[in-house]
């Protein structure tokens, strides 16, 4: 499910998904008829596996298109989510994973990224396969700020900072450990102390995505 005000980008994005191998269910112009399609494709057959649409869309012309993914989320909570946004806004990506909990993948990119194929191409899966992908430009704006008064993060070596950017990135333990040319084991160990800093249990569900979380919560 594909929505994007802007007609030419649309049309685009559609000609893209499809040659990617996805099957766009409906294109729609604004955040009301993204809800109205979804809900309408739903009850003739089920949700679709991913919507895919802009933050700023009619008819407030605010971050309407995020509002609406997350009441979509709500009511459909193993729909994959993908958010595209013009800038970087770090608040809009730390919302966007706070607020879409569930089995479904969610990510945050910028249009920028669609030029680059392969990546959106990639992104785009790895939502859908229910992963969480952030765009590698709001993941370098945030490593360039410091949370005030210290925190959880500070706990964290600068490998551990990076491997834990990458994971913000959507990279599987494989593309971490390439990455950074060390073994997965180690990616596996430094993971691992990055979720006992952080204070996540294995009681807490998806641990990889509330590390991420925590990381936009405060670089924000």
């Amino acid at each position: 499910m594909l929505a994007e005000d802007s007609v030419l980008l649309r049309e685009g994005l559609a000609g893209l998904l499809a040659r990617f191998g996805h099957e766009v269910a409906a294109s729609v112009g604004d955040a009301e008829a993204l809800v109205r399609a979804v809900e309408g494709l739903t009850a003739a057959g089920g949700p679709p596996d991913v919507v895919v649409t802009d933050v700023r869309m009619p008819p407030g012309h605010a971050d309407d298109g995020l509002v609406a993914a997350v009441e979509l989320r709500r009511r459909h909570p193993g729909l994959g989510i993908l958010v595209l946004s013009q800038y970087i806004a770090d608040a809009y990506a730390a919302e966007l994973i706070e607020r879409t909990s569930g089995p479904g993948g969610v990510g945050y990119l910028l249009k920028d990224r669609i030029g680059r194929l392969t990546e959106f191409a990639a992104a785009l899966d790895a939502v859908a396969g229910g992963g969480v992908v952030i765009d590698p430009e709001v993941v370098r704006h945030l490593l360039t700020r410091r949370a005030p008064g210290g925190g959880p993060l500070d706990r964290l070596t600068p490998r551990e900072r990076q491997v834990l950017a990458l994971m913000a990135e959507g990279r599987a333990n494989a593309e971490i450990a390439e990455h950074l040319v060390v073994t997965e084991h180690a990616v596996a160990k430094h993971i691992g102390n990055i979720f006992a800093k952080l204070d996540l249990s294995p009681a807490e569900g998806h641990r990889r995505v509330r590390a991420v979380l925590a990381y936009l919560r405060l670089r924000s």
